[in-house]
């Protein structure tokens, strides 16, 4: 670890919504004190002031639940302040040795924090903020993720309204649900009665205008449209379940536009970044993987030391516990589930698009019983070597070259991908 030896003071912080529990130990050996902090800027400036004021040979250490926020943002603009993350579970069993009823306040934590930093520095990781480029962009993929769920929730939504009522939407929509397409649709025409006064020309320009120009299925749509009987004609049912879906599909426009512009600002950022050429070439990566593989990583090559880390970091790898005469090996399920679900994402698409890929895909499906979750995953740790070894030394991932290594190592994976077809094709 590279913290420092000494501080001036150690400091435990409980932060909330409207305010700051903190606990003050000076090293100097006077007496630890307590105190509540306002949640706004003016108050954590000027705090902050004060304390460089009061200690100002040298710096403090500061320990906190969380490695991101307004306030960490705060703390890092002072030179003199060191930010630790604390474990939300370290703290809550290092809490239970002392508690065995398990009763805590923010006072009580901010008190715990300030005491497990000061005895546990030398083993604790000071926070090192990535570039704040890497920053904005890692702020922007998880944000779109977020509304990728939202626009699920509201589909799924849709599904179960439309059924009830108005099945023909969903027969002419299809898969299209997602798209702003089955939005418009279905503002224009909410119910069957609406869409059936529409004329065959309207309908075509509706969808030639959402770039579904497939004659054969426009003549099935249209034909679907005219002869379309009701599901019911209830009004009690009908009424409500119209509005209901004018709300709903309102609401996807508006995740529509949203996603829209989250898109534009990831890649602006990409285009700005100066490692984005490294996570573009990296296979099946694209417009919406490359970005977030990128924030996996970060631009600190000091963050992880090996592919293995990486892999144990993300939950992809087993962990290994010994005690005594007993050894297990679990997976890490507390860990940063995005970029877990990054990996897996990746390996799928992997899977589909480079050859040597689906061939170790293939092989780990049969090795698993043909379950693609641990075939992505097996596959997932495999890219996470090269990805590794790429992000480490600023080099391209380039196919070509990745084969030649397969073909000097020998390895089983180059010559299945060599072999010869059968006749049979097998």
């Amino acid at each position: 670890m590279n913290a420092p030896t000494h501080y001036e003071a150690t400091i435990g912080l409980d932060w909330a919504d409207q305010k700051h529990d903190l606990w003050i130990h000076p090293a100097d050996g006077s007496k630890a004190e307590h105190l509540r902090l306002e949640q706004t800027a003016e108050a954590v400036h000027e705090w902050v002031a004060k304390l460089r004021k009061r200690f100002n040979t040298g710096q403090v250490a500061i320990g906190i639940e969380t490695s991101r926020g307004p306030v960490i943002s705060a703390f890092l603009a002072y030179d003199f302040i060191v930010i630790f993350p604390v474990n939300p579970k370290a703290l809550k069993d290092y809490r239970a040795a002392f508690s065995v009823s398990g009763a805590k306040d923010d006072r009580t934590d901010a008190q715990l924090i300030e005491e497990f930093i000061r005895l546990h520095s030398q083993k604790l990781k000071a926070l090192k903020p990535d570039t704040e480029l890497t920053r904005k962009l890692a702020a922007l993929v998880e944000d779109r993720r977020r509304l990728v769920d939202d626009r699920t929730r509201v589909v799924n939504q849709v599904h179960g309204r439309l059924k009830t009522y108005y099945p023909l939407a969903e027969a002419l929509l299809g898969g299209e649900m997602t798209s702003p397409m089955a939005a418009d649709f279905l503002l224009r025409w909410p119910e069957l009665k609406s869409l059936a006064a529409a004329t065959p020309h309207q309908l075509r320009q509706f969808f030639y205008k959402h770039n579904s120009r497939s004659a054969k299925k426009m003549e099935e749509r249209l034909l679907m449209v005219q002869k379309a009987k009701p599901l019911t004609a209830d009004r009690a049912i009908i009424e409500p379940a119209r509005l209901r879906i004018l709300a709903l599909a309102g609401m996807l426009n508006c995740l529509h536009n949203s996603l829209a512009q989250s898109d534009q600002a990831i890649q602006e950022a990409m285009d700005e970044h100066p490692e984005a050429p490294i996570f573009r070439s990296f296979p099946g990566a694209g417009p919406a993987l490359a970005p977030r593989l990128l924030v996996a990583f970060g631009t600190q090559r000091d963050r992880f030391e090996s592919a293995e880390e990486v892999a144990q970091f993300y939950g992809l790898a087993p962990v290994v516990i010994q005690s005594g005469n007993s050894k297990m090996t679990r997976m890490r399920h507390r860990c940063p589930k995005f970029g877990r679900q990054t990996f897996h994402e990746n390996a799928s698409c992997v899977a589909k698009s480079e050859p040597w890929g689906r061939c170790y895909y293939t092989r780990q499906r049969k090795r698993h019983e043909d379950k693609h979750h641990q075939a992505c995953r097996a596959l997932a740790y495999k890219l996470i070597r090269i990805y590794f070894a790429c992000w480490k030394n600023k080099t391209e991932y380039r196919s070509e070259t990745y084969l030649q290594a397969l073909k000097r190592q020998g390895s089983q994976l180059h010559h299945e991908l060599t072999k010869p077809l059968t006749p049979s094709g097998e």
